[in-house]
């Protein structure tokens, strides 16, 4: 069956299926979860635990004879597996499903993976796993839930935040949960139990916003200007040095103009990313850069990260800040007259 990540807890009071698959990309959350299952079923008598990773090149009759070595006096185990990529292939799917139908009452089968595709998703493994036992997904906490998140971990700490408290945190460790619950958890250790307000947080809480280049970058090519300008000014807030800004945004633009280049060209954009190595889980990030501009305008914003760059190193002036503001607004809000390039 499949769960919220809410209703975990409740379940595992009254139930501990034999198997769990535990998928996401917030690591903190993932961890946690698996720290409940795993306490849970240590309190029904799995004492003991067996971990494998599925890495390159992982022989999977490892896997098999976990399932295997039982023994009239066997300890009841926890078999965790981890998929770092969360694509066993077709082995290891085939391994997962056999250990799933051979499951011994005294194994219990813990699985956990980053977030999967629809593909991986609706693949007989999971499908498997979720037909025998409990199906989990984490979602990320987006800035909006971000605020609420917080203000309930505190009141679990014995905190009683003022909102003020609540979006201080929420500034300064936007995008960073583990960032967050280690503050919390230094507040509760300085002030103790009880009301939060404000200047307790600027007195006692690190900057710790996860602002970095690639942030920058990824924001711009979303087309969320709002967050571009927010992150650079993170940036610069942190002392970055801006030649590294500048390498960054140069790096993501050269991608756009070859890609640009070659849908002019008639190459499917799918085609043209391939060639030029885009990551798949950043396509639809640059998808959505490719469509706003046109190639002439993405050609124009490469020669002002030339300009950006010379000033950055003092070899031309003008305010590298500015230069690179400008870039990115450019950037994020398109720059298109006529008709952009197809997507």
């Amino acid at each position: 069956m499949k769960l919220q990540a809410n209703q975990l807890t409740p379940h595992l009071k009254n139930n501990l299926a034999p198997c769990y698959l535990v998928s996401g990309d917030e690591h903190l959350l993932v961890d946690e979860a698996l720290d409940q299952v795993r306490h849970a079923a240590r309190a029904k008598g799995f004492t003991a635990r067996e971990l494998h990773v599925a890495t390159t090149g992982f022989d999977w009759g490892q896997l098999t004879a976990s399932g295997s070595n039982l023994s009239l006096f066997a300890e009841q185990r926890i078999v965790e597996l981890r998929l770092p990529t969360g694509k066993p292939g077709r082995a290891g799917g085939q391994a997962i499903v056999d250990f799933v139908e051979r499951l011994d009452p005294e194994l219990l089968l813990l699985v956990s993976t980053p977030k999967l595709d629809r593909g991986g998703a609706a693949s007989k493994w999971v499908k498997v796993l979720e037909s025998a036992g409990v199906n989990i997904t984490i979602w990320p906490v987006g800035p909006r839930e971000l605020p609420g998140w917080i203000a309930e971990r505190m009141r679990k700490a014995g905190l009683q935040p003022e909102r003020s408290a609540i979006t201080m945190i929420a500034d300064r460790v936007e995008g960073n949960l583990l960032a967050a619950s280690q503050e919390i958890e230094k507040l509760r250790l300085l002030l103790g139990e009880g009301p939060v307000s404000g200047d307790d947080v600027s007195k006692a809480v690190a900057n710790s916003s996860r602002y970095d280049v690639y942030k920058l970058a990824d924001a711009a090519l979303a087309g969320d200007a709002r967050r571009s300008i927010k992150v650079l000014a993170g940036l610069r807030a942190e002392g970055v040095e801006p030649v590294i800004v500048v390498w960054a945004l140069t790096r993501e633009l050269r991608t756009l103009c070859k890609l640009a280049s070659l849908i002019q060209q008639n190459v499917e954009l799918g085609s043209a990313m391939q060639k030029a190595g885009v990551w798949r889980n950043r396509q639809n990030l640059v998808r959505s850069a490719v469509s706003r501009h046109q190639y002439a305008d993405l050609l124009q914003f490469l020669k002002s990260t030339g300009r950006a760059d010379a000033a950055a190193k003092g070899q031309a002036t003008g305010d590298p800040w500015q230069l690179v503001a400008a870039i990115v607004m450019q950037l994020s809000l398109g720059k298109t007259k006529s008709r952009p390039v197809a997507a």
